[in-house]
């Protein structure tokens, strides 16, 4: 196909002529079509020839004009701000996370701990270009990012920096559509999608778009109001066949039209989704911030005041839910400006009890607070319309909330004038400053206005806003605005209904709705908020029922899901934090052992998301069953170190451990399983899970069982595995069979720096097959031999293998049964060697050895740049 794209280009350019413009719109479309070839059929009369002969300056024309509407329609103006690396250098990923697919975009941020999927890059002028030479350019593109990552600015600025020439050089055309805009038309043919979108690309000059290479941008699927459906979706050829606009950009995809387009799509990943990976011939994601471009973000809202600045910046160090949250930078934006406004303006003494926020509906409140005072509510006072605005807040609440929370049910988050008609929303409340702080509205190419929350986070929190003060008075179930019941169900029927759903949503669509609903129980919400959004004391009375509804979900026998998690973050907003304080002080005495309900289970999951020290290694020792393991494996998952020692774990729980390692989410990059019970089944279990893991770096294994076949099936792994770089056999009882297969792999292996096989009653057969390694081996930087039984046969072997190995910087040969013979031999070694830096463990047997040990010493050109070689018995390094 990628052939023929060159091909059928030229043809068509031979033969196009300037035509009248409804001509050359035929054209335009019959290129994207595919059937540019026919132009070539185009009979050429004389009269057109100085037309023809005029095509390239009447294409420069139209290109031109082309590239100035692109640039008016963008603002001119680009957001990179200083070429961000976020946005010129994407993330190059092969396929969608199991994560990604499933669940809420905070949960996603959450789970991965902020962190972002290690992958390569590819500069953003790069990015429609082939990968190698040997590669073909993509005509499917995929850029995928969460909810406010900017998605929608790293389009405009591409689109701006087309039109000014910078990138995307290759293509003639760049056609940018976004869904807010198709959504507009029930049905469309390709004709008619060129020609209601971009009128003016059929001016004049059109033959030149006949060598044209076009790129079709589709930004925004998670905004698309039909979900598209490839299976059921009927494959369509003729450009001119009005069909509905799902199937459209289903055929549009498929290749059924347009198929020499190139067609970028900017999605949310779960909708992404959608699309099946078998037509996807590229995906790049965008990350959000990492803790310097958070800074840098902040330092632009408050160049001028460094104290402000400085406290911000405390708030959200201090707050590791707000830190994760605000690795998204739209959330970055508003959690900064919320807290910038909160510093400032302190209205009285009973608000300083209510600051700093403590949980997103809190910062969410004093948002809402914000946007009050930005009507009239002034410094240390209440301005004369308070009430007044007030009541426009419950207004707008029971308008815009009763939106946003049916869209958050059907998955809709682009609003039309209709959409707001249909849910009673007054026009005119759309232009008040309180309005503005959470709509916004843009003008589609089809000039009409569509209206979005400004981050999917806002319309959560209207919309649990709107569900908590309906639930007080309505007599049905809100969700479906049926089921009519007398007398009125009551907050708690409404507060379980939203629970069970949002347990039930295999999206997680529900998760952060809950989240503020259950937030506007707490004690401080309700203080923030009384007399604005919220009636004083509203439903207080239902808190602790209300919290037992929560812990009611957590039902036994269960893995620990997200929605599982979500439960704990709930009851954190609650402020009914006593179930996650229980296992804390667990976890911190080295009780944890006896807390193993499905309650404790959730409790513990979450901690290992939000506490700073489970982030940084979790830290489970003599306190998991394998039931409690394998229920909290899926949150294991997303943990950068995890320390499982001295847990009797058997076989089966590695099998277990195994499918999480070879798993395309696995974030896990240290994992300790020492002092287990494992032998050369659960060996064989995790050496499968090497051969295809990719995170993996540390993997220690001391004090088990796995014997030589253990050793073996490890060995055989670290051949193909590119990732690990630590490994710790000590005392398994691998003896000489077990080394000779770590031999094998050394000398293939070119990533493990570090290998310790100490007490593994090795002897002099061992030693050889090492040393051979060693001669090849050019990665290894540290080898543990310590109390084995290599004797001076083995010790001359390394010393054979010390005057060829040019990598090795410490050798441990501790409790070997080496005598003088051996170690003069290791110590000739050291006059030819240029790296060893410390040799440990060689004893003395002789006084006239120690003389020429030292003199040896003298001589080695690693003593001489580092005098470490140890000559004495000294502590074996802790793995």
């Amino acid at each position: 196909m990628r052939k023929q794209e060159v091909q059928m280009g030229g043809e068509a350019g031979q033969g196009l002529g300037a035509g009248s413009p409804a001509e050359q719109v035929k054209a335009l479309v019959d290129l994207l079509a595919g059937k540019g070839s026919q132009g070539s059929q185009a009979p050429q009369t004389p009269e057109r020839t100085p037309d023809h002969t005029q095509g390239p300056q009447c294409n420069d024309s139209r290109i031109r004009r082309h590239r100035e509407a692109l640039l008016s329609r963008a603002g001119g103006s680009l957001e990179l701000g200083g070429h961000s690396p976020r946005l010129t250098d994407l993330l190059l990923v092969e396929g969608l996370m199991d994560l990604q697919l499933r669940e809420h975009d905070f949960t996603q941020v959450e789970a991965t701990r902020g962190s972002w999927r290690s992958a390569r890059t590819i500069a953003l002028n790069r990015l429609f270009l082939p990968l190698s030479r040997v590669s073909i350019r993509p005509r499917i593109s995929i850029t995928i990012g969460v909810a406010g990552v900017g998605k929608t600015t790293l389009v405009r600025d591409f689109v701006c920096l087309w039109a000014q020439g910078q990138v995307g050089k290759d293509f003639s055309l760049v056609l940018p559509l976004t869904f807010r805009d198709l959504n507009t038309h029930e049905k469309l043919s390709a004709d008619r999608l060129i020609r209601s979108f971009f009128p003016h690309v059929g001016d004049s000059g059109l033959e030149g778009a006949a060598l044209a290479k076009v790129l079709l941008i589709l930004d925004g699927l998670d905004e698309c109001k039909t979900p598209l459906d490839f299976s059921n979706t009927l494959a369509c050829t003729d450009p001119k066949k009005d069909i509905p606009v799902d199937h459209l950009i289903t055929n549009i995809i498929r290749g059924n039209l347009f198929p020499e387009v190139s067609v970028w799509v900017t999605s949310r990943p779960s909708t992404a989704g959608q699309i099946p990976g078998g037509l996807v011939d590229r995906m790049t994601e965008i990350r959000g911030f990492n803790k310097e471009e958070i800074k840098v973000c902040l330092e632009q809202m408050f160049p001028e005041d460094q104290v402000l600045l400085d406290w911000v910046l405390s708030q959200v160090w201090a707050n590791r839910a707000l830190y994760l949250m605000c690795t998204i930078p739209a959330f970055c934006r508003l959690a900064g400006l919320t807290l910038g406004h909160l510093c400032r303006h302190r209205w009285g003494p009973q608000d300083t009890e209510l600051w700093p926020p403590r949980t997103l509906c809190e910062l969410y409140s004093w948002y809402f607070r914000m946007a009050l005072n930005g009507e009239g509510q002034e410094k240390g006072k209440m301005s004369p319309r308070i009430e007044q605005l007030a009541h426009s807040g419950r207004k707008m609440v029971g308008t815009l909330g009763r939106m946003a929370f049916h869209g958050l049910v059907k998955k809709k988050y682009v609003f039309y004038e209709p959409d707001l008609k249909a849910f009673g929303v007054d026009l005119a409340l759309l232009q008040s400053t309180l309005c503005s702080y959470f709509l916004q509205r843009e003008e589609t190419l089809a000039s009409s206005a569509a209206y979005c929350f400004t981050h999917l986070s806002l319309q959560e929190f209207v919309g649990a806003a709107y569900y908590y003060s309906a639930s007080k008075r309505a007599i049905f179930d809100l969700f479906t605005e049926g089921g009519v019941s007398w007398p009125r169900l009551g907050f708690l029927t409404h507060f379980r209904s939203a629970a069970q759903r949002a347990m039930q949503a295999e999206d997680g669509r529900l998760d952060v709705f809950l989240r503020f609903l259950s937030g506007l129980l707490s004690p401080r919400v309700n203080a923030l908020l009384a007399g604005s959004l919220l009636a004083p004391g509203e439903h207080q009375g239902s808190r602790m029922q209300v919290a037992q509804i929560l812990q009611d979900c957590l039902h036994p026998n269960r893995v620990v899901c997200a929605r599982a998690v979500n439960v704990l973050h709930c009851l954190h907003e609650l402020q009914h934090t006593e179930l996650a304080r229980s296992v804390e002080e667990a976890m911190e005495s080295g009780g944890l052992a006896r807390l193993t309900g499905p309650q404790h289970r959730a409790a513990l999951a979450y901690l290992l998301q939000v506490t700073d020290a489970c982030t940084q290694e979790a830290n489970l020792p003599l306190c998991l069953s394998q039931g409690v393991l394998q229920s909290l494996l899926p949150q294991l998952l997303y943990c950068q170190s995890l320390r499982l020692d001295t847990n009797q774990f058997q076989d089966p729980v590695m099998e277990l451990l195994g499918s999480v390692l070879s798993g395309n989410d696995c974030r896990i990059q240290k994992i300790s399983l020492a002092e287990n019970q494992i032998s050369n089944k659960g060996a064989k279990a995790l050496a499968r899970s090497l051969l295809v893991n990719r995170s993996l770096t540390t993997l220690d294994l001391r004090s088990n069982t796995i014997g030589p076949q253990g050793a073996k099936a490890l060995a055989d792994a670290l051949k193909i595995n590119r990732t690990l770089v630590f490994l710790s056999l000590q005392s398994n009882m691998i003896k000489d069979d077990g080394a000779r297969s770590m031999a094998e792999a050394l000398a293939a292996n070119r990533t493990l720096s570090v290998i310790h096989l100490q007490k593994n009653t090795i002897g002099p057969m061992g030693a050889q097959k090492m040393a051979d390694a060693l001669k090849q081996n050019r990665s290894l930087k540290k080898l543990m031999f310590s109390s084995n039984s290599i004797g001076n046969k083995g010790a001359k072997a390394l010393a054979e293998a010390l005057k060829v190995n040019q990598g090795l910087e410490s050798l441990d040969l501790q409790s070997n049964s080496i005598s003088d013979t051996g170690v003069a031999a290791l110590m000739g070694a050291l006059c030819a060697n240029q790296t060893l830096l410390s040799l440990t463990g060689l004893i003395c047997l002789v006084s006239s050895s120690g003389s020429s040990l030292s003199s040896a010493c003298e001589k080695t050109p690693s003593a001489q740049r580092e005098p470490r070689i140890w000559l004495e018995h000294s502590a074996p390094t802790a793995p």
